[in-house]
């Protein structure tokens, strides 16, 4: 009898971490949909260009009002470190929104303590 609470408890869970593994987009509370994207940096001209090698293929990402650049332990990287940090071949994550076909970045999170 113990035993269909454990197998059902266990399903539950695996669905979970399955459905989680494939999903790359947050919701806050207040509707606001974040996806991101994940690759290395192929093209980056401050404020103008920032172009991503994803699996899929280049991405090329818009800058959104205002972009936070971030290590992987979420330390902010200094406005005046961004130019010398961020490279190409740089891998990263990169956060944003959608504008109709547009990404806008609002967040970007270098692979790198």
């Amino acid at each position: 009898m113990k035993t269909l609470p454990l197998i059902i408890s266990l399903a539950l869970m695996g669905a979970t971490l399955i459905l989680s593994a494939e999903d790359r987009t947050t919701t806050t509370s207040t509707s606001t949909t974040t996806t991101y994207g994940s690759g290395t940096i192929t093209e980056y001209s401050p404020g103008s260009t920032f172009v991503v090698k994803e699996s899929s293929g280049p991405v090329t990402y818009n800058y959104g009002d205002k972009v936070e650049y971030v290590t992987r332990a979420g330390k902010a990287i200094p406005e005046e470190e961004i130019k010398t940090r961020v490279k190409v071949g740089s891998p990263v994550k990169v956060y944003y929104k959608k504008d109709g076909e547009r990404r806008l970045i609002n967040r970007v999170m270098l692979d790198e303590d």
